[in-house]
């Protein structure tokens, strides 16, 4: 899997898992028979999306990833970008029908278990496989990028452990159907996303780019245009980087503000968010006129790749402002 979405704070490379085609088939075979039989353990599509807290964590997670995928949405109420992830998760997790269940988290209410997983920013997405806690990803995705992790995790769960999911009572999720308000229409820059996606899953940055600022020309505060737009542009400069090299530069010279850049990019990209905002935090400090512009810019830049909601921003923001007055 190649990640796009670079404010993750921890990146499962699910695709090392080698196929196992006959344990997969196996896995296949026995969820079909099971809902072939139906009535003996399906469950209602309500299932699907949970509400968990501290004290059912265990059986409602821990003991369920046993037979399924749970993937875990850590989300608070004054997170804007949870108001966009939760609900794109729950659509999946009907739309996978069983394949994974999605627990809720609401970090506020539960401090424990966001200190015990490490949580740095919401929204943050983990899977728990067989009593294995796997992190996923951090912020904001793109619907492609977030089924290709799904399929992936989905994959490591049959061929690994031999999980087929849970059976869905077909009647019922039918029922829910037909009482689920129509589908909204597309929005009116849906296809220019759609293509910036696909561009970066082609590892055309170039077009990416291109198409989040056809989205941003007309619409300056599309949220998802500029976190893309963040993305694509961090991703098209750190492609052909050799890192031991820029590493090297940068730590030979300190002074440098191109070679600190430069690193801090591959910082970010290799999930060291706070490693990246401190070097170049440092670069503005030791710098003035346009030298140090550049270093302000580039770290604004990188807030947009991790989005404002995330305390690591706000820790920066505030560092950046103590150099700079």
């Amino acid at each position: 899997m190649q990640p796009r979405n670079m404010s993750m704070s921890g990146v499962v490379d699910l695709a090392a898992v080698k196929a196992a085609g006959e344990a997969k088939v196996k896995a296949e075979q026995a969820r079909t028979e099971a809902s072939r039989q139906g009535g003996g353990g399906a469950v209602p599509p309500s299932a699907l999306v949970i509400d968990v807290d501290e004290a059912g964590f265990e059986s409602d997670v821990l003991q369920r990833s046993a037979e399924v995928p749970v993937v875990i949405d850590f989300w608070a109420e004054w997170c804007e970008p949870c108001k966009q992830l939760g609900p794109l998760l729950e659509r999946l997790a009907h739309e996978y029908n069983g394949r994974f269940v999605l627990a809720k988290v609401d970090v506020d209410a539960n401090q424990m278990l966001m200190q015990q997983f490490g949580i740095q920013g919401i929204p943050a997405v983990f899977a728990v496989v067989a009593g294995q806690a796997l992190p996923l990803f951090q912020g904001a995705a793109p619907e492609a990028q977030i089924r290709q992790t799904l399929d992936q995790l989905i994959q490591v769960g049959e061929e690994r452990f031999g999980l087929t999911g849970i059976v869905v009572d077909q009647d019922a999720a039918a029922e829910a159907a037909d009482r689920a308000p129509a589908e909204a229409p597309a929005g009116p820059y849906d296809a220019l996303l759609e293509s910036a996606v696909q561009a970066l899953d082609a590892d055309d940055f170039a077009g990416a780019v291109q198409a989040y600022k056809n989205v941003l020309s007309e619409d300056p505060a599309n949220m998802e245009a500029k976190l893309g737009l963040a993305q694509a542009e961090l991703l098209s400069r750190v492609k052909d980087m050799d890192a031991q090299r820029v590493r090297e530069e940068a730590a030979a010279n300190p002074a440098d503000v191109t070679a600190q850049l430069a690193a801090a990019d591959l910082d970010l990209v290799g999930g060291h968010v706070e490693d990246a905002f401190g070097r170049l935090v440092e670069t503005v400090r030791r710098n003035f006129g346009d030298d140090r512009d550049t270093a302000r810019v580039r770290l604004l830049e990188l807030f947009e790749v991790i989005g404002p909601d995330d305390p690591r921003v706000g820790a920066a923001r505030a560092a950046l402002a103590r150099v700079l007055f």
